[in-house]
């Protein structure tokens, strides 16, 4: 018997391809899910053979779900939907990040001639679970955790970690953030050269394997302990001493370095707010941008640490910062996240 998930934002949807696959004598559907919260939730308390999945859900969106299954719970996916047609952007992505199958809805989000597709869709069910893919880890306290409620607004930590990077900075920064236990006394700031529509999907895909929170930074966000905040596409991001509070501020000044988030926008504003409780550290990428927010952090005091040559998938922004003598350490990726805990523990 194949046990499916369906999971799509429609409940006339989840129902009409439930009853289509519950027709197969081979097929089981074992539940549906509705966002990407509850999708991700029932994955693991389910253990499905087979997952169907929609792109377009609330709360997170498919292809980040899809990311997740692939990364943490293995398990083999149909795309069904109506914003993956062949040969598009989402269509190629969806199979660049494991899905087995695409199927096109025929008539929109809610295609109430969806039974015309019921023998594809129950085909490519069917090889989909002959697909040979690992058993669904374990992750229930990576699930809770996520479930739980909001901690106290009032908060007393003292340090920031500002972190900039460009090319080949998703892949280092999510080399380096699951490092860091949910505790620490520090909150992040994380700017990312990126095309707006990608930066939510980033911080998303960084919130699930990390055990500190990151979210994409928004207007007024209250920066807290053990929260990560990355720069929103097209936005700079700074922070500011509001009270007894540390406040993001988002604007579209003009860019910096030919770049809009700017890292050194970020950093000088982290050095003013923070002062010597500041860690500064630049990734990877092509460029200067970056090397005067480590300036100024090193002229208020704080730390600054630049990723190695040896690591790098461009050693540009790195190069300059080290070449102008404002870096305290180089550093290979790998040893980062230890690096950077010293730095907290010695501020």
């Amino acid at each position: 018997m194949i046990r499916v998930l369906v999971i799509d934002d429609s409940a006339f949807m989840c129902r009409k391809m439930s009853d289509i696959l519950n027709t197969c004598a081979d097929i089981q559907v074992i539940g549906t899910a509705r966002t990407g919260a509850q999708a991700i939730q029932k994955i693991i308390e389910l253990k499905p053979n087979v997952v169907t999945l929609d792109l377009e859900l609330p709360e997170i969106d498919g292809l980040t779900v899809l990311s997740y299954i692939m990364h943490e719970a293995p398990t083999p996916v149909v795309i069904v939907s109506a914003h993956a047609p062949p040969g598009s952007k989402n269509a190629l992505k969806a199979l660049e990040l494991g899905a087995v199958d695409i199927l096109a809805k025929p008539s929109g989000e809610i295609s109430i001639d969806i039974d015309k597709l019921s023998k594809e869709l129950i085909d490519k069910v069917k090889v989909a679970n002959s697909k040979n893919v690992r058993h669904i880890s374990s992750i229930i306290n990576r699930i809770m955790r996520h479930s739980q409620p909001e901690k106290p607004t009032t908060d007393n930590f003292k340090k920031i970690i500002a972190i900039g990077a460009s090319t080949g900075g998703p892949k280092a920064i999510k080399e380096i953030l699951p490092y860091f236990p949910e505790n620490i006394p520090a909150a992040f700031l994380i700017v990312q050269h990126m095309p707006p529509e990608f930066t939510k999907s980033m911080a998303n895909r960084l919130n699930w394997v990390t055990k500190i929170e990151v979210k994409e930074a928004e207007e007024g966000d209250v920066v807290k302990s053990g929260r990560g905040y990355l720069a929103p596409g097209d936005y700079h991001m700074v922070v500011k001493k509001e009270g007894s509070d540390f406040v993001i501020h988002l604007n579209r000044d003009a860019p910096v370095h030919s770049v809009r988030p700017s890292v050194t926008v970020m950093m000088n504003s982290a050095a003013e707010a923070f002062g010597p409780r500041t860690v500064g550290v630049l990734l990877t990428g092509m460029g200067q941008d970056g090397v005067e927010g480590m300036r100024k952090i090193k002229e208020v005091g704080g730390k600054t640490l630049a990723e190695d040559e040896s690591t790098c998938v461009v050693f540009g922004m790195p190069k300059t910062a080290i070449k102008e003598g404002i870096v305290d350490k180089v550093v290979p990726l790998s040893h980062m996240g230890i690096e950077i805990m010293k730095c907290i523990e010695s501020l």
